[in-house]
């Protein structure tokens, strides 16, 4: 070790604070009695506990302050430590450690004390120290009072603050054992005396593992942070409750504690439940008033309809279930519109499900909704068109279609008002008028086994009947006009009044799809308009002709290759009348009387594709 100049060592005293009030002669006189030390990395200059017998000023290198691993902080070049060993014995209070190769200068307690009675500078310089740390402990003692004081008032605002608030706020420590709870948590728990209980006892397994998963992990990620989910709390008294939250840490690395701040999202879940609801009997409300202002009401001036009319306005003022009746395309939905509109529940929504265009494993939970996990897909919990029809009117097409397993459930529907959604244990009443439609003969059907036979006499309370387009006389014409001026509108072309023979040729023919058939062979005719003219005999099919085919088709004995493009043809003939639309309303699988499901395997089976 180079030695060190008393220049130097003057110099490195003066920086200590401990020596800021002495002059540099009495320092001169200190630094000859500084002694020159080395140390190797990690070697210690003394441990806690050893008695104080001298200061040091780090020369070179580097040391921690620490007890056992835990370190205080880092000293360097300049830096003093011990000081005060040099006016006390006492031990000392934390273990000095070189981290880098070290020089130091040691000035012993026995040196420095001969010095302070022989230099008055020294013995008057370090008096002024001591004197002014006095005073500066005067100002703090005065700082801590009134620190004490603000603190204690804080104190009493926030302890206000918790015991004030309205979201439950719980205290638990690494052990999960409750140290401190507001009023609002005392009553979610349900429990004024829970400190020292497992914070977990008060929540179902699975918000528990969640909570517990959260305390456990070293992803600080979670912590800080709102839950991950809602979780459920169950009270002292059994009462249960949904609950979001915030979790948060705090504490030493001895003393972990945690704050859960709960709030009861009860209310604001069924509020979100109601908001949703009505937004779905909106959504319906809006579809029915999209097909309100596009039907062209129920024309009526033959005899059979007016029949039907008349039973519609017995039927509406009740809650009986009908069953309406007839060839497809003859107006069924509008006859149960119809009752609806004049029934007590017209202003509650009229949900409309054709039970022939939904797969057979959803239409279980299209009807009664469905639990979050009931089956594959479920990733939410969905309300059926039940309990969006209750206090109003739910319509039942092609009831015929409905599978055999689901129609108990519909049954305990229309005799005890109530249901269990699929995947769940919880019954749910409803308050629904039910109005089924069917293009098949229920009761041949309930003979033959594919139909059951008490649903059947449940739906037929009220049987109407709606005629085909062909036996109704003038309606056709009436009907047709009324198309005429809403297409025209719609499209604006303007086309002139039928004439007589175009009547004629519309009562001639046979309308094998009703009144559909009708609807779309105007809208057809109105588009390909020229001029304000419409060439109706090219439009409207020649009955001669298909009754040519017919009797061919009778009076010969066909092979299986002729079946099979005879079947081909007629679905391609359907499939071109309706755009290659497959299911649902105005599609072929309508118009041929067949599930789409049927239709679409006989169109794979028969390769037929849509041409580009």
């Amino acid at each position: 070790m180079t030695k060190i100049s008393s220049e130097k060592i003057i110099s490195i005293l003066s920086n200590s604070t401990f020596f800021s009030e002495v002059s540099k002669v009495s320092l001169s006189h200190l630094s000859q009695f500084a002694q020159e030390k080395s140390y190797r990395r990690n070697e210690v200059v003394f441990h806690k506990g050893d008695t104080g017998d001298a200061m040091y000023a780090i020369v070179k290198g580097e040391v921690k302050v620490h007890d056992k691993d835990h370190i205080y902080t880092h000293l360097s070049e300049g830096d003093c430590f011990g000081e005060y060993a040099l006016i006390d014995n006492d031990v000392r209070s934390a273990s000095i450690t070189a981290t880098k190769p070290l020089e130091l200068l040691k000035i012993e307690h026995k040196h420095f004390m001969d010095l302070m009675f022989k230099d008055q500078g020294l013995a008057q310089g370090i008096l002024s120290l001591l004197i002014k740390r006095h005073r500066e402990l005067d100002d703090i003692q005065e700082r801590l009072t009134s620190s004490k004081k603000a603190l204690e008032l804080a104190s009493s605002k926030m302890k206000g603050l918790i015991e004030g608030a309205m979201d439950a706020i719980i205290m638990f420590d690494s052990n999960f054992r409750i140290v401190l709870t507001n009023p609002s948590a005392n009553a979610l728990l349900e429990n004024d005396d829970v400190a020292q209980r497992n914070v977990l006892f008060f929540f179902d397994d699975a918000s528990a593992s969640i909570i517990e998963g959260i305390v456990m992990s070293d992803d600080n990620s979670q912590i800080n942070n709102h839950l991950p989910e809602i979780v459920k709390v169950i009270g002292s008294n059994e009462a249960e409750t949904l609950n979001e939250g915030t979790i948060s840490r705090y504490g030493t690395d001895e003393d972990i504690f945690y704050t859960l701040i709960l709030r009861n999202i009860e209310e604001r879940l069924e509020a979100l439940d109601k908001i949703n609801l009505l937004t779905k009997q909106t959504e319906y409300l809006t579809e029915e008033i999209k097909e309100l202002t596009n039907d062209h009401g129920i024309v009526a001036e033959n005899e059979s309809m007016k029949l039907v009319l008349q039973q519609i306005n017995l039927v509406a003022e009740t809650d009986a279930t009908v069953l309406i009746t007839g060839e497809t395309g003859t107006g069924k939905e509008l006859v149960s519109r119809a009752i609806h509109k004049a029934s007590n529940r017209s202003d509650k929504p009229l949900i409309r499900i054709n039970c022939g265009a939904i797969p057979a494993n959803l239409i279980e939970s299209e009807l009664f909704g469905h639990k979050k996990g009931a089956f594959t897909g479920a990733t939410a919990d969905r309300k059926g068109r039940f309990l969006i029809a209750d206090k109003g009117t739910i319509f039942l097409d092609e009831i015929g279609e409905l599978p055999l397993e689901l129609q108990p459930k519909l049954l305990r529907v229309i005799q005890e008002g109530e249901f269990d959604p699929v995947g769940s244990s919880e019954t749910i009443k409803v308050d629904v008028r039910i109005i089924a439609a069917t293009h098949r003969d229920l009761l041949k059907h309930s003979q033959e086994n594919k139909f059951r036979e008490d649903l059947y006499y449940r739906l037929n309370v009220f049987p109407i009947s709606v005629p085909p387009l062909k036996d109704r006389g003038l309606d056709v014409i009436l009907i047709a006009e009324q198309m005429i001026d809403q297409f025209s509108k719609k499209f604006n072309k303007p086309v002139a009044s039928l004439s007589d023979s175009d009547k004629s040729l519309l009562m001639s023919y046979s309308w094998p799809g009703n009144v559909r058939e009708l609807q779309n062979l105007i809208e057809r005719a109105i588009i390909i308009s020229e001029k304000g003219k419409i060439n109706w005999r090219s439009i409207i099919p020649d009955n001669s002709t298909s009754a040519d085919l017919v009797e061919k088709v009778n009076s010969k004995i066909l092979t299986s290759k002729e079946l099979t493009k005879l079947e081909r043809d007629n679905i391609l003939k359907a499939l071109k009348q309706t755009r290659w639309k497959i299911s649902g309303k105005n599609g072929a699988a309508e118009l041929l009387q067949l599930p789409p499901t049927t239709l679409a395997s006989r169109i794979k089976a028969l390769g037929i594709e849509r041409p580009v």
